[in-house]
């Protein structure tokens, strides 16, 4: 088995972050925390990077967490080390595309909610089966789903443990797109360039502008964006400076 349970590979500021366990369907473990921490404190400073896509490699992006692992006690560095690597990533100030196809259970779909955008191939089967396994969500299951389809839609979810195909997720907003799987890796590399065309530091403004939103009342978020210092973030201002030459 490959040391490298996270695969990072860059290509003109797009940067992939890949699951590297597809013998176990990239079934999450604290080792796999682990390294995929380390990217992403590297990547949140790497100014060549404009956009980050979360994939998993064979034939599933994540089925969930290792039970193994639990079962093994395999430690991780910390108590909350995994949540707060999925922050981590929420917060990551660059856009994020989730790259999903096969298998999305459970702590990998707390994984994928963490991402911007979710792009789910038609293969792909979505659910959160917590409750088949008598365990508790830890990893913001309980915020981040309804926060994506409604309280009622996350409970009822929640409650049954019901696995979804890529269309029904996308017809209750669970994912963004729903593609065949043969342009699955197409309509990720055209996303990612639409978002590379753009400000990488408007980008970085935006999200930031959302999530602080998050935690205002609506007239206090319509304050504080006014409240931003005018003009273009530095790499816009540096591109029109090269279109101009």
């Amino acid at each position: 088995m490959s040391d490298l349970l996270v695969i990072r590979s860059d290509r003109a500021g797009l940067t992939t972050l890949t699951l590297n366990r597809p013998d176990k369907l990239n079934a999450l473990t604290p080792g796999v925390f682990i390294q995929l921490r380390a990217h992403l404190d590297a990547i949140a400073h790497d100014d060549s990077v404009g956009c980050v896509v979360l994939a998993g490699a064979g034939r599933s992006f994540c089925a969930g967490h290792d039970l193994g692992a639990i079962a093994s006690a395999e430690p991780a560095p910390s108590p909350y080390f995994e949540p707060e690597t999925i922050d981590a990533l929420e917060s990551l100030p660059k856009p994020t595309l989730c790259r999903l196809h096969g298998h999305c259970f459970t702590g990998g779909l707390e994984l994928a909610l963490a991402c911007d955008l979710l792009v789910a191939a038609e293969s792909t089967h979505l659910g959160d089966t917590h409750g088949q396994w008598g365990l508790v969500p830890v990893w913001g299951m309980s915020v981040r789903l309804p926060e994506r389809v409604g309280r009622a839609t996350a409970k009822e979810l929640m409650f049954t443990s019901r696995r979804l195909s890529a269309r029904q997720a996308l017809d209750i907003g669970l994912v963004d797109r729903c593609v065949p799987d043969d342009q699955l890796d197409a309509t990720i590399e055209a996303l990612g360039a639409e978002i590379l065309a753009n400000s990488r530091g408007t980008n970085r403004i935006v999200k930031a502008l959302i999530a602080d939103g998050d935690e205002r009342t609506r007239s206090q978020a319509l304050v504080h964006e006014r409240k931003r210092p005018y003009g273009r973030p530095d790499d816009m201002a540096e591109r029109m400076q090269a279109r101009r030459k």
